[in-house]
């Protein structure tokens, strides 16, 4: 007996319905996959200042799963497309109350408390939630370099445009491109398997 839907507008809107709910409850499950995220890295003990003057380090992100990136508040190219998506990337995380974003400033010279709390009211970040560091440079060259990987702090300002996934336990779990696809999507499936990991 032949098909009902094997040809036709009809079977192409069929196919692409299921498809569609086929990504959706990816999405909204497990991500498609039951395998852990790899382990890339860890990230060492660090002392650096937030956009509100106060020390932060690393144990004030201790059980919590992160965000990161590095920008700069004078860049007017990359960093305020990579700010923009990870804006994006903030109300989604409401069903998650333990989740961070956390971004680097690759210009500790300029970028002072003060210049990323404006920078942070410019993309409307959440107090304890969206968190902008600064401080001294060796500190963030190797948060960068030897740590996340990304590139180096040394003043030519030039940084990669990539998202880093940290677990609870400070390991790096997953890097996602900002250059071009929009990493949102990607972040949120990986965010929920982390979730899934508590035990």
């Amino acid at each position: 007996m032949a098909s009902c839907c094997s040809t036709g507008p009809a079977c192409d809107f069929a196919l692409k319905a299921s498809l569609i709910f086929v990504v959706l409850v990816c999405v909204v499950s497990t991500g498609c996959s039951t395998k852990p995220l790899p382990v890339y890295g860890q990230v060492p003990d660090f002392n650096l200042v937030s956009q509100t003057g106060a020390p932060f380090d690393r144990h004030s992100l201790e059980g919590k799963i992160w965000v990161a990136d590095f920008i700069f508040t004078n860049c007017t190219s990359s960093c305020p497309r990579m700010s923009t998506q990870m804006s994006h990337v903030q109300p989604l995380l409401s069903e998650f109350p333990d989740v961070r974003l956390v971004s680097f400033s690759v210009d500790p010279k300029r970028d002072t408390p003060e210049a990323l709390a404006s920078y942070a009211k410019r993309f409307h970040a959440e107090p304890g939630r969206w968190y902008f560091l600064t401080g001294d440079q060796k500190t963030l060259d190797a948060l960068d370099r030897r740590s996340f990987m990304l590139g180096n702090v040394d003043g030519s300002l030039e940084h990669s445009t990539r998202f880093v996934l940290v677990d609870r336990h400070g390991k790096i779990r997953g890097y996602y491109g900002a250059a071009q696809d929009d990493p949102t999507p990607a972040l949120i499936v990986d965010i929920r398997r982390l979730e899934r990991e508590r035990s």
